[in-house]
């Protein structure tokens, strides 16, 4: 199965007893949309809901470390996932949010995954169908969640590597907060970027319609922040969510070395012992 599916594709095969659609649509908290009352409201027939907010370690409801194995399990298999299941996941977000179902999918055992080329916008610009209400899950099932370790960092494995000549430390976050010109939307993180760190902003890689740019267009955007793709590279971002736009995008360049620290600035901004740095890229 590819990274990416498009809406062609997944209009042919909507119907497949071993397909399952995912929206997993977020925003930041403090917005004015809600994401599961627009799933409510309008999605791709079949798609089941996750809430990216809740599938993380605390018990708030806001995106943060990665949850336990028997929760993510739980929630996957409450939605009708399971093991075996060929799972396309989309968004409405324009944070990219699907980026980051494929990746919790892909890190806890699911083998075939792919996002939506261009989401729900894309689906339903061309007249395709959407359903309101909350559906039963088509599936029932087991889902064997067992996290893979190596595709993550911790705050000290990326502390060790900070001007490390061996990594590339990728940044997603917009311009002005890597460079510490904005204030950081959490309370006590400081503004600012993990020293060393190239910037690459998650909606570069994307075209006006929300599809991924892709081939030489893509990797412009990775050279054009200084990224060496040759490099093993450590994706960081906020708070872990857009961080996986810039993994998915280097997967799509047959990168597969890159591991997410799900921390990301809300947990080193935090940390006063934790060198920090400021300016452009």
């Amino acid at each position: 199965m590819d990274v990416l599916v498009s809406t062609e594709w997944l209009a042919e095969r909507i119907d497949d007893p071993d397909l399952s659609v995912v929206d997993a649509t977020w925003f930041l908290p403090g917005t004015s949309r809600d994401a599961r009352a627009e799933y409510e409201a309008a999605h791709i027939p079949g798609a089941v809901f996750i809430d990216l907010g809740e599938l993380c370690a605390n018990e708030e409801p806001v995106v943060g470390k990665l949850p336990p194995d028997h929760k993510f399990a739980s929630r996957m298999q409450a939605a009708g996932l399971g093991d075996g299941h060929c799972i396309v996941v989309y968004d409405n977000s324009p944070l990219h949010t699907a980026a980051r179902g494929w990746f919790l999918l892909k890190a806890y055992g699911a083998r075939e995954v792919a996002v939506l080329d261009g989401g729900l916008g894309k689906w339903t610009s061309e007249g395709r169908p959407v359903e309101s209400g909350t559906p039963s899950p088509m599936h029932t099932g087991h889902f064997s969640a067992a996290l893979d370790r190596s595709q993550v960092m911790t705050k000290e494995a990326v502390a060790a590597l900070v001007h490390s000549d061996g990594h590339e430390i990728v940044d997603a976050r917009g311009a002005a907060r890597f460079a510490g010109e904005e204030a950081e939307p959490r309370p006590d993180v400081t503004p600012g970027h993990i020293p060393g760190a190239c910037n690459l902003p998650y909606a570069s890689l994307y075209n006006p319609d929300g599809t991924f740019k892709r081939g030489v267009t893509l990797r412009a955007a990775f050279d054009a922040a200084g990224v060496d793709l040759a490099k093993p590279m450590i994706a960081t971002c906020g708070s872990g969510v857009t961080a996986c736009s810039v993994m998915l995008a280097a997967a799509l360049l047959g990168k597969d070395d890159m591991r997410l620290y799900d921390g990301s600035w809300a947990e080193w901004g935090a940390d006063p012992a934790m060198p920090k740095a400021t300016g452009r890229a």
